[in-house]
């Protein structure tokens, strides 16, 4: 199948959607919204094959907002996603495409949510639901025509769906909808509970598939940073205080950012500039020149903007913001580490994107460390070393070449040597801190997002556990966040060799070091052996009752 060309404005994307994107400052689509794309504004079902940061939320969610009516104020599109997070996240999208739709509304339905304000968001005509399956069936329950007038039906992360078992809630879904709606299915994997369902209810399913053929980099080390989204520039900035680099190319995702970052960097007196898809040919090649020749020490580029930079003297990348596949982030890395030389490679994550850095880890096939984000002191240190390797070179020859001038100052402004000496180091300084102190007071210490997840976390080991439910005991495993397990996982694995059904299972508490399950009180013995040699994550479920006190 062969992509389009010329960006999104050739996929046949509605003009205000397209206006939408361009003023966020996205350039060129991913390979999976290349291809599917088309296939949807054609109005063809779809089987999307494709791995968790692809590109794929929208692959769908373009070409749906380019078919939606924005007079018709009742349900026209339907997304279903397996966690309240990523519902959440995809009905952001969905808003942030629509800005300049006038009109286009979108709910997102989940559980733990007030039912009250999802039914006035309904009953006020929202066009788009993004939704979790169990909710859905509850409002479903009250109102069985709720799902009539849907047009487009996409189910995202189809395989995770299946997993935490939401079968027979999909069934009930499917049926609440007319046959004549478009359906899209979007998987990483196609194992053969997602081919049931395909041929049961998708009508000649176009197939699109995003092949993972990504290698490791050698001679590149890899290092990740978790921050919290509004702490990228303050952490941006310490990073480049303390890593030694010569030429370095920050990537970030859209073309305002590499000017808001390149601004941001030059008024710290770095020699910085922007490369996005607005520049034009001419420039980028002298901006290239001077990163060659070291008139230039920082790049900040978006992807399409950085192809085929070849530069040895780059030492660091910095992955501001996370790529869209891992595909993407070995080729942006690979821009260091050239000509045999050893290369850096630093990637800002938010707590969100954690789950990226796995796939990044997995199709990669190696692990990227987590740092921490440099301290005061780590700062103060390199700002001495490198005033330090200034002045070297100079303080050997001063005393033959200046010692003259040094005497006529020290008579002009009545100071002594050392005075002097301090003065000139301000100056030298440009009234930069050089103590802890003032460090501290000029630059707050950014606390990184894994430190609030350790806050986090601790607080809700001293937490007690909640009540247990009549008829259900608790029980606990030794797989915690720390193992880098969530509710889901632990939900998906039980069900899957439990052969419970889902309503049987009650709350689930994860924390750092353990988790609590609620599982029903008959049979348990039976059911845990059953899961005696079941895995999550690779490590052993080990679960047993959990006996308080």
């Amino acid at each position: 199948m062969t992509q389009p060309t010329g960006g999104f404005a050739a996929l046949g994307i509605h003009p205000s959607v397209l206006a939408a994107i361009t003023m966020a400052g996205y350039e060129e689509p991913s390979p999976i919204q290349a291809q599917a794309i088309p296939e949807i504004l054609a109005g063809h079902d779809m089987i999307g094959q494709a791995q968790t940061g692809t590109g794929k939320t929208a692959a769908f969610a373009l070409p749906i907002l380019s078919r939606i009516d924005p007079a018709r104020r009742e349900p026209q599109a339907l997304v279903l996603a397996p966690t309240r997070e990523l519902a959440l996240q995809v009905a952001t999208a969905f808003e942030n495409y629509s800005t300049q739709l006038p009109g286009v509304s979108v709910v997102a339905i989940y559980g733990g949510a007030p039912m009250s304000l999802q039914l006035r968001q309904l009953r006020q005509g929202a066009q788009i639901i993004v939704a979790t399956p169990g909710r859905l069936v509850d409002h479903l329950g009250r109102n069985e025509a709720l799902l009539s007038t849907i047009r487009h039906l996409v189910l995202d992360e189809a395989d995770e769906m299946l997993k935490l078992g939401f079968m027979e809630d999909l069934e009930v879904i499917f049926q609440a909808m007319p046959e004549t709606r478009q359906s899209l299915l979007f998987s990483a994997t196609l194992p053969h509970s997602i081919r049931e369902i395909a041929e049961k209810h998708l009508r000649e399913p176009r197939h699109v598939k995003i092949a993972a053929k990504t290698q490791t980099v050698a001679r590149i080390e890899q290092a990740h940073l978790l921050i919290h989204a509004d702490q990228k520039v303050p952490a941006v900035l310490r990073l480049l205080e303390v890593e030694d680099f010569d030429a370095l190319i920050a990537f970030v995702r859209t073309k305002q950012a590499t000017l808001d970052l390149a601004s941001a960097l030059e008024a710290k007196g770095y020699r910085v500039a922007a490369l996005n898809g607005d520049i034009a040919q001419n420039q980028r090649e002298r901006v290239i020149d001077s990163l060659k020749d070291g008139r230039l020490d920082i790049v900040v580029a978006t992807d399409v903007a950085a192809r085929g930079i070849d530069v040895p003297r780059i030492t660091h990348v910095l992955n501001v913001d996370m790529p869209y596949d891992p595909e993407s982030y070995v080729h942006r890395i690979g821009r260091t580490g050239r000509a045999g030389r050893e290369g850096r490679a630093l990637l800002l994550v938010t707590p969100r994107e954690r789950r990226m850095l796995q796939v990044i880890e997995r199709v990669t096939g190696q692990k990227v460390a987590e740092v921490r984000l440099p301290d005061s002191r780590q700062v103060l240190d390199a700002r001495i070393r490198k005033l330090t390797t200034a002045l070297k070179p100079l303080a050997e020859c001063a005393a033959e070449t200046h010692g003259e001038l040094c005497q006529q100052l020290m008579g002009s402004l009545d100071c002594s040597a050392d005075q002097l000496a301090m003065a000139l180091l301000a100056r030298l300084t440009q009234g930069q801190a050089m103590t802890l102190a003032e460090l501290e007071q000029e630059q707050p210490l950014v606390p990184d997002a894994s430190a609030r997840e350790r806050s986090r976390s601790e607080g809700r080991e001293r937490r007690a556990p909640m009540p247990v439910l009549e008829g259900r005991v608790r029980c606990r495993t030794p797989l915690g966040t720390r193992d880098g397990i969530a509710a889901r996982n632990l939900l998906g694995a039980i069900l899957n060799e439990g052969g419970l059904a889902r309503d049987a299972i009650g709350r689930i508490q994860v924390r750092d070091s353990f988790s609590l399950v609620e599982l029903p009180e008959d049979g348990l013995d039976r059911l845990l052996g059953r899961l005696k040699d079941t895995r999550v994550g690779g490590k052993q479920l080990k679960l047993r009752r959990y006996r308080e006190g």
